[in-house]
């Protein structure tokens, strides 16, 4: 635990580092993903329980740049346990405050978790109803890993169904954000989903969902 303290308080100083080269301006996220890869080499071989353990002690500071390379460290894993879930989900509930953080969690590390575990779907089904709107809006965010890749076309369509009139507009870009991965891999099962349900779906949604098909696609889900 010592050498996981350490590499934690390395990455600190780095941060702290480049934080007074700015005069305390802010960091380019660019530049933390660099001190992500030059600490990740050291860290690379070890086991995979140890580099959760660095994400875990990284995210206890509450800072966007430790809470970054953590989440980058989780990605680089690659190769995930079933029981991991538990893991991300706790990550998701107690450290994501906005939705750039929910987004990185769920397109990269917990987005790969999904696609390998794609049975997770049965846990995702239950994030549309938490009270944390950030949980809400991963409930789409993450599947667009998989979608990306071909799969989860249906259960994609599920949960935007779910979310359809969730409160919080974020929620509702995101299962729009969802709604449009799906239309660059099939445009005509999105397009049947918001015909079906153009006159209740938020416009918001409906604007991201349609942004990428043929204008006369768009023109006639608009009207």
């Amino acid at each position: 635990m010592n050498d996981v303290l350490e590499i934690r308080e390395s990455i600190g100083r780095d941060i702290l580092l480049e934080r007074e080269k700015r005069g305390n301006r802010g960091i380019p996220t660019s530049v933390v993903r660099d001190i992500c890869k030059r600490h990740y080499q050291r860290v690379r071989r070890r086991d995979k329980q140890t580099i959760l353990q660095i994400c875990d002690e990284s995210l206890k500071c509450d800072e966007w740049e430790k809470r970054t390379i953590a989440f980058e460290f989780a990605f680089r894993i690659k190769r995930y346990d079933e029981d991991d879930y538990q893991v991300f989900y706790r990550w998701l509930n107690d450290h994501v405050s906005g939705w750039e953080s929910c987004d990185d969690l769920c397109t990269h590390a917990l987005g790969l978790y999904v696609f390998q575990y794609p049975s997770s779907i049965d846990s995702i089904r239950r994030w549309t109803v938490s009270d944390n709107c950030w949980v809400r809006r991963a409930a789409a965010v993450v599947l667009i890993y998989s979608i990306r890749r071909g799969r989860l076309f249906k259960q994609g369509l599920e949960i935007a169904d779910r979310l359809l009139l969730d409160e919080h507009d974020l929620v509702r870009k995101g299962y729009g954000w969802m709604l449009k991965e799906i239309s660059n891999k099939d445009p005509k099962l999105v397009y049947d989903f918001v015909m079906e349900r153009k006159q209740v779906m938020p416009r918001v949604s409906l604007r991201y969902a349609i942004e990428k098909m043929d204008s006369k696609s768009r023109e006639e889900l608009m009207s």
